[in-house]
């Protein structure tokens, strides 16, 4: 990649289909999704850890499905007006939900009366807190699928796709340099591109060994005076 000089652009969300980083750490997950007009009960929670990709499959399947999004704070409302041929996704559902909405969605998707409904979360539903008994039976039956933490290959891929997504010059090499030096997440690989992004255009430079060896130098300093 030639040595112009880091563009310091925001990120570019694509949540697109030909965008999506494929690999063994989320196969499962995408063939669960798949699969949705079979699933147990007419539901799924897809759970993964921060970053980890679960907007992305999200927003693919609900462009696939014709999926209408609720938010998890106030489902109830919008029940009544749900169409039982149009399936239901609502993200980050671990952080704040409507229960008693949330309980009616889910046994509605049981009866068949909608077509599924797709939980994201960071968290698998079974250890959220429920003051409603009888969904706490429900969140014990509610199928899983999980997206795990990156390989080698997919990290490697992820990365790529971050600085894309930044519109960041890479100096070659590089990727090869962070890979056995980084933290193994999805997420500190967003937060490190980022940083190495918003240094490379303080220096004006590609981002490439130097700023990187800053970069992780700070890191590793900061990881020591919190031990």
């Amino acid at each position: 990649m030639s040595e112009q000089l880091a563009l310091g652009l925001p990120p570019r969300d694509d949540f697109s289909a030909a965008r999506f980083v494929n690999g063994a750490a989320n196969a499962a997950a995408r063939a669960a999704l798949a699969r949705w007009r079979d699933w147990p009960g007419g539901a799924m929670a897809l759970v993964g850890p921060a970053a980890s990709g679960k907007s992305h499959l999200a927003a693919m399947w609900r462009e696939e499905t014709g999926a209408r999004q609720l938010p998890a704070r106030s489902i109830g409302g919008a029940i009544s007006g749900l169409e039982t041929d149009r399936p239901v996704l609502i993200e980050d559902a671990d952080r704040g939900y409507d229960e008693d909405g949330l309980f009616h969605l889910l046994n509605r998707a049981s009866q068949g009366k909608i077509a599924g409904v797709l939980l994201t979360a960071r968290t698998p539903p079974a250890r959220w807190r429920v003051t409603i008994p009888d969904l706490v039976s429900r969140f014990a039956a509610l199928p899983v699928t999980e997206l795990l933490e990156p390989d080698d290959g997919l990290l490697r891929r992820v990365l790529e796709k971050l600085f894309r997504d930044h519109q960041s010059p890479v100096a070659e090499g590089l990727i090869d340099y962070l890979l056995p030096r980084m933290e193994r997440s999805v997420d500190a690989a967003r937060r490190l591109v980022a940083e190495l992004d918003r240094v490379a255009m303080a220096r004006r430079t590609p981002v490439n060994r130097g700023v990187a060896r800053r970069v992780l130098g700070e890191w590793d300093e900061d990881a020591l005076d919190e031990d």
